[in-house]
């Protein structure tokens, strides 16, 4: 079996830590991709290799030299491994966003920059955290572009690539889908609002043509109730959907980014740079990061 490709991310953050920690704690095959000083402050044993293949023990790749930032060349190494078949699945630790914007790289986030790198215009981002799914139609936005950014189109397409992603990795037959309105009480019949009846409400009548199973738009409040009864909550923003998914299950919830041609998935949580020294960073989402990894590539059902 082909091994996992994992960047740690910011080299100044705690990711190469929980990477480590992590990498001990499931034994996975898997070959780091980073910054080699941080890495062996948490390594010594680490051994550079030159190559992405199967082996045994804690391995890094030995990255080319480059202007840009060593978390963004990872990256890119790390997505190639992935398209050209040398790795299974890349697994991702936390960049740190100012800091590189600063450094002039453009992109919000790790999404967007692999939509770039793998040719895909809309990525979709998700989460799964224990029993809880969630995927979201608009990711780093300010709150007060998020109308203008929910679109008929936009949102089918959420609902058609979280459907496709759901079959295709864990093995549902016919994924449970629950809708969330954009505004309080879902627009309470148009009065707190019409999106949900000229956007998601449409947006679901197609999804449901297509023979996707799909309800609402229902009032966000609820839907995380509802999970015992749907595979994926479809959220229209970014905090509307993680918040509730952070507060069930913070520290162990995986990013996982959908509508790819390679799996990607990645710890949720940020570079934590008040931690970083402390042994008080957690591995355990870089831990489910890595399983759920597995399991997307292992054509395990759910």
């Amino acid at each position: 079996m082909r091994p996992l490709v994992l960047t740690p991310g910011d080299p100044a953050g705690i990711g190469p830590e929980v990477a480590i920690r992590a990498l001990r704690a499931t034994g996975a095959d898997a070959v780091l991709l980073g910054d080699i000083d941080a890495l062996r402050k948490h390594a010594p044993d680490l051994v550079l290799v030159r190559d992405i293949e199967p082996g045994a023990g804690l391995r890094a790749l030995i990255l080319p030299r480059s202007s840009e930032p060593i978390e963004i060349v990872a990256i890119r190494a790390a997505v190639d491994a992935c398209r050209d078949g040398r790795a299974r699945a890349m697994v991702t630790g936390p960049i740190h966003k100012a800091r590189l914007a600063a450094r002039g790289f453009s992109h919000p986030g790790h999404t967007e920059f692999l939509g770039e790198l793998c040719g895909v215009n809309e990525p979709v981002m998700a989460f799964v955290g224990g029993a809880v799914r969630v995927s979201l139609v608009t990711v780093h936005l300010p709150l007060r572009e998020v109308p203008a950014a929910v679109t008929r189109a936009k949102v089918l397409h959420t609902l058609r690539t979280s459907d496709r992603a759901l079959r295709e990795h864990l093995g549902f037959a016919r994924p449970r889908l629950a809708v969330c309105g954009l505004n309080p009480h879902a627009g309470d019949a148009g009065l707190l609002g019409r999106e949900e009846i000229d956007i998601i409400g449409p947006a679901c009548a197609d999804a449901r043509a297509e023979g996707l199973d799909v309800w609402g738009p229902i009032s966000a409040e609820t839907a995380f109730f509802e999970v015992d009864r749907s595979d994926m909550v479809v959220a229209m923003y970014h905090d509307q959907g993680l918040a509730p998914l952070k507060r069930l299950d913070f520290g162990r919830s995986v990013n996982w980014t959908l509508g790819l041609p390679i799996v990607r998935t990645s710890v949720d949580h940020g570079t934590a740079d008040a931690l970083v020294g402390t042994g008080k960073a957690s591995s355990a989402s870089m831990e489910a990061a890595i399983q759920l990894a597995i399991q997307l590539t292992s054509g395990t059902a759910r």
